[in-house]
């Protein structure tokens, strides 16, 4: 057991203070993501709502296929953020698991230190895939930023 049988609830404290410090770690990131998704979501109401003013000023307006692909990438970005901020929250989650088995193993007497390993394990794969999903978000950024300023020098 991860737990020796003398410890005294001071000690499960104790043991819990470092995964309640990475839920605090997670949840600074979470609302890093949660900041870029309102961003982008701004982002494509305003595109939808240009082109709906466009459509009904002129029935035959056409979308510009910049804009067209505009859309496309924010929607890209969008669903590629929602990800990040899956994963994060599934880290969070593990690590709560992680907490509430310490004291249940302690508080019932049975061997959790399996579980332990699995829900840190969980958490930390999580959490690797929501950083690599927010490096994805920012390359996207900077990339379009990027291809814009290229875009705008070769005029």
């Amino acid at each position: 057991m991860l737990i020796p049988e003398n410890s005294s609830i001071v000690h499960l404290i104790q043991l819990s203070v470092a995964p309640v410090f990475l839920i605090a770690g997670v949840a600074g990131l979470l609302n890093v993501f949660t900041g870029r998704m309102t961003r982008i979501i701004d982002k494509l109401e305003k595109i939808d709502t240009y082109i709906s003013s466009k459509e009904k000023k002129d029935k035959e307006y056409k979308q510009d296929e910049k804009l067209i692909q505009r859309r496309k990438f924010l929607i890209m970005r969008m669903q590629n953020t929602n990800h990040a901020i899956f994963f994060g929250t599934a880290t969070g989650l593990m690590i709560a698991l992680l907490i509430l088995s310490i004291f249940a193993g302690f508080l019932l007497s049975f061997n959790i230190d399996t579980f332990i390993s699995l829900c840190f394990i969980l958490a930390m794969f999580f959490l690797i895939i929501s950083l690599i999903l927010f490096l994805r978000e920012i390359y996207f950024t900077t990339s379009f930023i990027k291809n814009k300023k290229e875009n705008e020098t070769s005029i």
